[in-house]
């Protein structure tokens, strides 16, 4: 039994180390943020008014089944200012339903506008997204190739603001910030946006003001076709394509210029389903390309011991998850541990990385929902509930996120898997009836109602453990994870077609 609590504390303490380190650096990257505010990017002057200097652009728009975001996507796209003579639309369609003809006759209406767009269907998904994407690179005959998944809306100026910061040819790619259409819609979109907008501000920005790697976020963002294939084009072994070719494009000196101001409506997911699938190909994608990509930053000459160690804990961001499950199924047996033996207690004392790390977590995420909605009191009360909701339920999803990790770090390949879209950007529109969601409920979710009942079991050992009228030190963790884990059990079962 000693040997047993001996491996219990030593995993447990690893898991919490690692967790405290994360932290660290996002508090790395909030001072890279901070700084980073008193610098504002200026967009670089070009006539577009002068047809010998404005660059010929593709955009690329890969889709597949897209029966309820089609139109609206077309539709937007050609409301784009860019000289028409410089400008060409592919539509990368691998769809297998009806889609492909309603898409085809959108398409020809659009020709007979004008506008230069061409339909391009495969006759196999190899390569999902990826192969899409190589696919349409062969033809294209843009200098600057654009791409926007089938929710993005962008801006009809969009290209005039991205377009000129190229003037730097070291430039191979410039990212703008997604922004959410339905972000109010409900608990689930409200807390993907939270976690969305400190991706957007203090990770892309804290990374990228200092020369460290950051990623395409595979969609509302302009490639170099120069970069592209000098990174070796893309590959499709991953299920996140887009932050493999970005780290094999930095390791080539290829610089990435983000822009926080230029902002790229979207759609978040409003089913828990749709949600998980697109949770799972993250997660499970970043593994993959941790396992990919390690070694080369490890070992490449190009680029600065802290450059390395921030790509190495981009590329591990996923496997957070893997080590927040431990931490939280290790706490209850480290609860009768600490009471059991009363000379461990300094021990607990001293790690109690996770307070420290949550406070951390807290002050980031502070400084980016404060940017967004303002200081005040008012606000800082809104933001307490808004970030307990959001960790609470991000822990939620850690058993679910955590298979994909593993899957993902031991080589296990899948299938991508598209995040079925809703055409939702207000209170008032339902999902009901959505032909591509799942209708079967995954067995995992069968485990995270039992991780739910094991954490309010945690809950009621704080009452009972010792001698000492309790220990109630983890009551509000493991309260959190029972409601995370509740929230996606219940969600899961209830949200369905």
């Amino acid at each position: 039994m000693i040997y047993l609590n001996l491996v219990i504390i030593i995993i447990y303490s690893v898991a919490l180390l690692l967790i405290f380190m994360y932290a660290l650096a996002q508090l790395n990257l909030l001072f890279n943020y901070l700084s980073a505010q008193k610098k504002k990017v200026k967009t670089p002057h070009l006539d577009f008014n002068n047809p010998d200097k404005v660059p010929f652009v593709t955009i690329q728009l890969p889709v597949f089944n897209e029966e309820y975001v089609m139109e609206r996507l077309l539709v937007n796209i050609a409301l784009m200012e860019y000289p028409k003579g410089k400008l060409e639309i592919q539509v990368l369609d691998d769809s297998t339903d009806n889609t492909v003809e309603t898409t085809c006759a959108q398409i020809n209406a659009l020709k007979e506008q004008g506008l230069d767009i061409v339909h391009i269907c495969r006759t196999n998904r190899q390569g999902f997204k990826a192969g899409a994407l190589k696919e349409g690179l062969k033809v294209a005959k843009g200098e600057f190739i654009a791409i926007f998944d089938a929710d993005f809306l962008p801006q009809k100026d969009w290209l005039k603001k991205t377009i000129p910061h190229f003037v730097d040819r070291n430039i191979g790619v410039v990212q703008t910030r997604w922004g959410h259409i339905n972000r109010n819609y409900s608990t689930l979109t409200k807390i993907q946006a939270f976690a969305l907008d400190a991706h957007f501000t203090l990770e892309q920005v804290g990374r990228n003001s200092k020369g460290h790697f950051i990623n395409f976020n595979g969609t509302a963002g302009v490639w170099r076709k120069q970069c592209i294939l000098d990174a070796g084009n893309w590959e499709g072994d991953t299920l996140t394509e887009d932050l493999d070719l970005s780290y094999r494009a930095q390791l080539k000196n290829w610089k990435f210029e983000y822009l926080e101001d230029v902002v790229t409506p979207a759609e978040l997911p409003v089913v828990i389903s749709a949600a998980r699938s697109q949770q799972f190909r993250w997660n499970k994608g970043g593994a993959e390309n941790f396992r990919k990509m390690m070694w080369r930053v490890l070992k490449s000459k190009n680029i600065s011991s802290k450059t390395k160690l921030h790509g190495l804990l981009h590329l591990l961001n996923s496997t957070m998850f893997l080590n927040v499950l431990i931490v939280g199924i290790l706490s209850i047996p480290m609860l009768y541990i600490k009471n059991e033996y009363a000379h461990l207690k300094p021990y607990f004392y001293v790690m109690s990385f996770f307070v420290v790390s949550t406070i951390i977590f807290f002050i980031c995420y502070w400084t980016m929902y404060k940017r967004s909605y303002g200081g005040g009191f008012k606000n800082f009360v809104q933001y307490i509930g808004m970030f307990f909701t959001f960790f609470s339920i991000a822990m939620g999803f850690s058993l679910h996120n955590s298979i994909a990790v593993i899957e993902g770090h031991i080589g296990k390949r899948s299938d991508f898997v598209r995040t079925p879209k809703f055409n939702i950007s207000s209170i008032k529109d339902t999902w009901k009836g959505n032909k591509y969601l799942k209708k079967n409920v995954s067995v995992n979710v069968i485990f995270e109602g039992l991780l739910m009942l094991y954490f309010a079991f945690g809950m009621y050992s704080a009452f009972i453990v010792g001698d000492q009228g309790g220990d109630f030190g983890l009551f509000p963790f493991h309260l959190m994870l029972t409601v995370g884990f509740g929230f996606v059990f219940f969600k899961s079962l209830t949200s369905k077609a």
